[in-house]
């Protein structure tokens, strides 16, 4: 998986809902940023996608392209396709984000209150084939724990035994998400003008537009 610095792999995306398709590769020149979010996920529709949609604004007549990336490592009977269009045609939302937006009343009727004015695409979620392999295991420790490798030994070896168990149950892999070696969602992945990944954040509130001015400026 690329790290930070390293050259941004090509999007493996299943359909494009919204807007032009298109990827990495073909936007040289322009700085990205990659909002990636699940429909049934609260936090990526009360922060992640606001800041996104605010910071798509404020540069809207700069170098910068913005894309919506809806992913599902869990929760697959909310987190589909069917329900990422339902969302973008209605503004419909389902599940916890439905129970959490409704509480802040953040809906009407509903259904959002925003709408997202950039591409939105589906990430390939394909149903896992083959066993668990140590390598696979040791890739997502690495992922999730940054000091790893200089572990004790015992620490080591209790989270590969979780990782381990985890990956056994799960059902699908979803490709870009995987790809990119992402903790969860909200995640930023911010692209400068060479097609070079300059941040991979997790979280919402994350001052998007400072890491994004000084991109544009280069």
């Amino acid at each position: 998986m690329p790290a930070v610095n390293e050259p941004a792999p090509n999007l493996q995306v299943a359909e494009w809902v919204q807007g032009r398709p298109s990827n990495v590769d073909q936007e040289r020149g322009r700085v990205i940023l990659i909002e990636v979010f699940q429909v049934n996920c609260p936090g990526c529709f009360i922060g992640g996608l606001p800041e996104a949609i605010q910071t798509s604004m404020t540069f809207k007549e700069k170098p910068l392209t913005v894309w919506g990336l809806a992913t599902a490592f869990e929760d697959h009977r909310w987190n589909n396709l069917e329900n990422l269009k339902r969302l973008i045609d209605t503004g419909e939302v389902v599940g916890e984000t439905m129970a959490r937006l409704s509480e802040r009343d953040m809906l009407s009727m509903g259904r959002l209150q925003y709408f997202m004015p950039f591409p939105v695409a589906w990430d390939q979620v394909v149903k896992r084939k083959g066993g668990v392999t140590d390598e696979e295991v040791r890739r997502w420790s690495e992922r999730d724990f940054s000091d790893f490798d200089n572990m004790p030994e015992l620490h080591r070896s209790q989270i590969k035994q979780q990782v381990r168990e985890y990956l056994e149950k799960k059902e699908y892999d979803a490709l870009t998400f995987d790809q990119y070696g992402l903790r969860g969602t909200p995640s930023s992945i911010i692209i400068d003008k060479q097609g070079i990944i300059r941040h991979k954040l997790f979280g919402s509130a994350l001052d998007l537009e400072k890491h994004i001015e000084p991109l544009i400026n280069e």
